[in-house]
């Protein structure tokens, strides 16, 4: 790699080691979200005043880095993940630099960590160049993304958040539609399930396909060949495994939770959940179909309770949504909301970044809308952009999450010359 990638591929590394998924406040050290971030957003923050750029601590909630003067321009990056989860082969937090393999292992090496020292270094580069940007831009680094976006509500409330900008917190080529995201958990109630099973719980986050569940319940051989469950004869305990996706592409990993719902004879549940009867997973428009994923679930006596990840198309809204659910006759609350994002494709900001990704990559490619959310919706006019690129293996959100060396390259290229573009 050149000295430059060298420098970047370090950085990440570094910053890949800290467990940045949501864990208890720490007092006294401004750590609303846990020590894992609070050091996270310490390490991008120290890096950027290194190269000589202003920054910003927001009491550990975001960080704000500065360059230049005139109207703002925001780049949105978040220092958090999703949980580790099961599956690894390499150490989620061992940042190894893979000559060999020409990558870096760890959980936030492509969500978002990666891109966010990318998009740093990217900046120290143009500065060194000599380019003077026309534009103040803010590169904001969030600290609660996966968990509730408290961090931009805090950002907002004690600074300005431009109304312009992109996160390298996605896909290219360039994603002019988000879908509408709503999380809720709904509540089964299932007479005597306490007397014939006990603490049925699994999933890590309400964003990511559930991986495991367990369940302290009888041997029952004949279920769990056909199943294929396992259980430990030690505990008593029932185990399903399956494999971690991203809550809004839930095709791409495999649900722990029905085969345990239908070992516990939790058949009714099973139905609701996963066989669709209420034709959700039917709505659609050009942003693509309704996503359905239930994430977490978990017992409370003889309630089952289940949180649901719902990705659904752009143009609607969530009252649409709520109007199906309420047919199923089963009680849930809100747990999370974020309205759609729908942009002009032929806007300024969505051709300019279009023709950036077009021209590094010599490709001809057209706008996108995907299920994820990014942190584009947090401005009048944003847009995600990158690191995944059409037809890549995605592992965000997954076990054995990877950047590779050549889309460090990239993304720098193309990061460095949007920038340009956009903020010259």
């Amino acid at each position: 790699m050149k000295s430059s990638l060298e420098a970047i591929a370090r950085d990440i590394s570094a910053i890949v080691k800290y467990d940045s998924s949501l864990s208890r406040t720490c007092s006294g050290i401004r750590a609303p979200f846990g020590l894992g971030v609070r050091n996270s957003l310490d390490f991008y923050l120290s890096k950027a005043k290194e190269f000589g750029f202003d920054t910003w601590d927001l009491d550990g909630f975001a960080g704000e880095i500065s360059w230049g003067t005139g109207k703002d321009f925001a780049i949105l990056v978040h220092m958090d993940e999703v949980p580790a989860g099961t599956g690894w082969t390499h150490d989620p937090f061992g940042g190894e630099i893979d000559e060999a393999a020409g990558r870096i292992w760890g959980r936030g090496t492509m969500d978002d960590k990666g891109p966010a020292v990318i998009v740093l270094h990217a900046m120290k580069a143009l500065k060194d160049e000599g380019f003077v940007p026309g534009r103040r831009i803010k590169l904001i680094a969030g600290c609660n993304e996966e968990t509730g976006w408290k961090c931009i509500e805090y950002y907002t409330e004690h600074a300005h958040m431009p109304d312009e900008g992109f996160s390298p917190d996605a896909d290219f080529p360039v994603i002019y539609a988000e879908k509408g995201i709503l999380q809720i958990e709904a509540r089964f109630e299932v007479p005597g399930a306490k007397d014939r099973f006990q603490a049925f719980f699994g999933g890590t986050a309400a964003n990511m396909v559930c991986a495991r569940c367990e369940a302290y319940a009888p041997l029952d051989e004949e279920k769990l060949n056909e199943l294929g469950l396992e259980y430990n004869t030690a505990t008593g305990v029932v185990i399903s495994s399956g494999k971690a996706a991203h809550g809004s592409t839930p095709e791409n990993g495999v649900n722990a939770i029905p085969a345990m719902l239908k070992y516990l004879g939790l058949d009714d549940i099973y139905k609701a959940l996963f066989e669709d009867y209420l034709g959700l997973r039917g709505l659609e428009d050009e942003t693509g179909p309704l996503t359905f994923s239930p994430d977490l679930v978990r017992q409370e006596g003889d309630t089952i309770c289940v949180t649901c990840d719902i990705r659904y198309p752009a143009t609607m809204q969530d009252m649409d949504i709520h109007r199906k659910l309420s047919a199923y006759g089963v009680p849930y609350d809100g747990v999370h909301y974020q309205a759609p994002l729908y942009n002009d494709k032929n806007s300024t900001l969505i051709s300019t970044l279009l023709s950036v990704y077009n021209e590094v990559t010599g490709s001809n490619a057209e706008p996108i809308a995907i299920g994820g959310g990014t942190y584009a919706r947090a401005l009048k006019n944003g847009a995600g952009f990158g690191p995944e690129g059409p037809g890549e293996k995605s592992t965000m959100h997954e076990p054995d999450e990877y950047i590779t060396f050549d889309k460090i390259e990239q993304c720098f290229e193309i990061y460095k010359l949007a920038i340009k573009r956009l903020c010259g």
